[in-house]
């Protein structure tokens, strides 16, 4: 068993040769490392590009990887270790879609290979991690766009736009709604054999050494590879605040947290599942909690979840499902004197929801953000621009905030972030 330092270690070979200046009409070739759910969903918004291949893939799980280039129907190779697709000089670009953990070995090998990068949210499970990934992004010249694909969703963009000129007012609160956890306790499960398709060396990487139990495999409740919902979901509200709120280029000033485990026993191994966490920024303030009350009946989960913005004239949500604003009407104290001039007239109700729009159906009226994402990521390849819809620099302060909550429940401790470090306020 090779020891777990050689997985991060940066592979000292040189950068590769890259294959040409790439031209309007030519194809980027690029490689997939990890083939699960998400890899094959954005594997499939690539694909409705007419100018992208996919030329191998990579998992630690032969039967999915099998399966993967099957369906797939493309001459691609497969391979077991990610370092063989960095060594593929046919190979422009990667899309990273593993586990959080293995982010920061990927990405930084793959700058060091020359390879522009796609990788999955969140950058990664820890802010060293994440801190280490940033500064060798801005050290090199490749392209890299973090899957933050609510930023390429039509609605979320018009939103966008309209907080940023002031159309609810001045906001001072923001609420981040999702309703999930990291699963509450189990009984302790005994370590067996891994399947024999599984390279469970491989899978644990970076990240400590642990018998294998197949509930590991869940990997997004577990400290060793994710963060629960608090960086899962919780990167999505927390950009969308951020790119909302102009604070893409700052952190919170203070972050604190509190969880519980809803069957009483505390697992260090594992994320709560009942959690809230409150982040105080330079002018607002924001929640976030895995709690929502039922939404409309004809909607697949509540409508009632993701982003809440409450400002002076308005209260609105964005989610995937669409918006909702809610005009702030200010009535008269009884006994009040009348005022000299009337009150302006309040913002009109508006509400635009879809039932598709969770599935990202790109039939459906909002259409699929992440295939958008994909056109950005290919253009910004071949023109060379860096600054893709979602960069790393942009992505690190939104995954800021919950790798800061992680910190705050897994060490009970408020922290205070001074834009480099963080400490216990």
């Amino acid at each position: 068993m090779e020891d777990r330092r050689t997985f991060i270690k940066i592979l000292a070979a040189g950068l590769a040769v890259p294959r040409s200046v790439l031209g309007a009409n030519d194809r980027v070739q690029m490689g997939v490392i990890g083939t699960g759910t998400r890899g094959n969903q954005v594997y499939q918004s690539f694909m409705r590009n007419k100018d992208v291949v996919f030329v191998t893939g990579c998992d630690v799980r032969k039967s999915r990887l099998d399966k993967f280039v099957a369906d797939s129907g493309a001459r691609m190779t497969a391979v077991g270790d990610y370092r063989r697709v960095l060594d593929n000089k046919d190979v422009d670009a990667v899309l990273i879609t593993t586990p959080d953990h293995w982010h920061n070995p990927m990405v930084i090998e793959a700058l060091k290979a020359g390879k522009d990068i796609c990788c999955e949210k969140p950058i990664s499970n820890t802010l060293e991690a994440a801190i280490q990934m940033t500064e060798a992004c801005r050290n090199s010249k490749q392209v890299v766009q973090l899957g933050c694909q609510q930023r390429s969703w039509q609605h979320f963009e018009d939103w966008a736009k309209k907080i940023k000129e002031g159309h609810i007012g001045n906001i001072n609160h923001c609420v981040l709604l999702f309703p999930g956890g990291g699963g509450p306790a189990r009984p302790p499960e005994k370590p067996e054999t891994p399947p024999p398709d599984l390279d469970w060396e491989m899978f644990q990487g970076p990240a400590p050494r642990k018998p294998f139990v197949p509930s590991r495999l869940n990997w997004r409740s577990w400290w060793d590879y994710g963060g629960g919902s608090i960086t899962d979901w919780g990167v999505h509200l927390t950009d969308a605040m951020c790119w909302y709120m102009n604070a893409d280029t700052k952190g919170p000033l203070l972050s604190s947290a509190s969880s519980v485990y809803s069957s009483g026993v505390e697992d260090p191994e594992r994320a709560p599942d009942t959690f809230s966490v409150t982040w105080k920024y330079d002018n607002f303030v924001a929640t976030f909690a895995n709690a929502t009350p039922p939404g409309s009946p004809d909607l697949g989960m509540s409508d009632l979840y993701g982003n809440w913005f409450y400002g002076q004239k308005a209260v609105v949500l964005v989610n995937r499902y669409g918006y909702d604003l809610k005009p702030v009407v200010r009535r008269p104290r009884p006994g009040a004197p009348a005022p000299a001039e009337p009150p302006p007239a309040p913002l009109p109700a508006e509400r635009n929801m879809d039932p598709e729009g969770m599935s990202e159906n790109p039939d459906s009226r909002f259409g699929s953000a992440t295939v958008r994402h994909t056109r950005n990521f290919l253009d910004c390849v071949k023109s060379r621009n860096r600054n893709t819809a979602c960069s790393m620099d942009v992505g690190f302060n939104s995954t800021l905030p919950t790798l800061l909550a992680v910190m705050s429940v897994r060490q009970k401790k408020m922290f205070a972030w001074d834009g480099k470090t963080a400490r216990p306020a």
